[in-house]
């Protein structure tokens, strides 16, 4: 399924998107990696260069998602390079925790803008490609917050949300072009982004964040493999994931209370 395919992977420099890296570059993908730190991008494009087979290509291309033209041209200097995209995985995103009454505009349109608008940018860049060559696959990194609220994490959630409804609408007009869309729902997951987010924290975000087990990258990836390989279009990593996930779709009022229980007992708690 990936042995000579070219993938793009954005945000391909750090977390789910080096390991999905590490485990396509084994499997014989043409890589191109993309994001916006030179310097990340080049170190994880020489690791992956040495535990690849010889004259197997991995490309590193440094752009910014949220802008749309050099999406649009970084998509085809990718195509010049290593050939039309046959695949393109989602995974670049930002993460910011606070309050909503203390974050100003400014912080959720430039969270929108890497989230949603990003994932846009990418897709509108590769359909011409893929409408050429017969077919493709569209792989968006979302999140369970796409699926539901969390406190504190009003601009992600946003974001998140629009990225599931976009890969719903997507799964239903690109089937018939032979475009397969898939969406990957994890939890969090040790990330840089999980670790910075980490040391600021609400406390009522935590007590939410923590409802499920932090998975480790390394098991995203590979679920997120396993699910690629078996067409599935909703890819969720973790068995707890799967199962609240299932829960809030059949009860999504005892969810609400489960969640509203939760942060009354912050509030009841010293200092309060």
């Amino acid at each position: 399924m990936f042995t000579a395919k070219t993938i793009i992977i954005t945000g391909g420099s750090s977390g789910v998107g080096e390991k999905l890296a590490r485990r396509l570059v084994r499997r014989g993908a043409r890589l191109a990696l993309v994001a916006r730190d030179e310097k990340k991008l080049e170190n994880v494009r020489a690791s992956l260069l040495s535990e690849a087979p010889q004259n197997q290509q991995v490309a590193a291309f440094s752009c910014d998602v949220a802008d749309p033209r050099a999406v649009t041209e970084t998509v085809a200097r990718i195509k010049d390079t290593l050939g039309p995209p046959d695949i393109l995985i989602n995974s670049a995103g930002i993460l910011t925790e606070g309050y909503f009454e203390n974050q100003d505009l400014e912080t959720f349109r430039r969270v929108m803008d890497i989230n949603f608008f990003g994932t846009l940018h990418c897709i509108q860049a590769v359909l011409p490609y893929f409408k050429k060559n017969g077919g493709g696959r569209i792989v968006n990194i979302c999140s369970v917050a796409g699926l539901m609220g969390v406190f504190g994490y009003s601009a992600y959630c946003a974001s998140k949300h629009a990225v599931a409804g976009l890969t719903a609408a997507l799964r239903i007009e690109l089937t018939h072009q032979n475009i397969i869309v898939h969406i990957v729902l994890p939890p969090e997951f040790d990330s840089p982004m999980v670790d910075a987010v980490n040391l600021y924290r609400s406390p009522e975000n935590r007590a939410m964040a923590h409802t499920l087990p932090v998975l480790s990258a390394d098991q995203v990836a590979d679920e997120i493999i396993a699910g690629i390989e078996k067409n599935r279009y909703e890819i969720i990593p973790g068995l707890a994931t799967r199962i609240m996930t299932r829960f809030e779709k059949l009860f999504p009022g005892m969810g609400r209370s489960v969640v509203d229980f939760k942060i009354r007992r912050i509030y009841k708690g010293p200092g309060h």
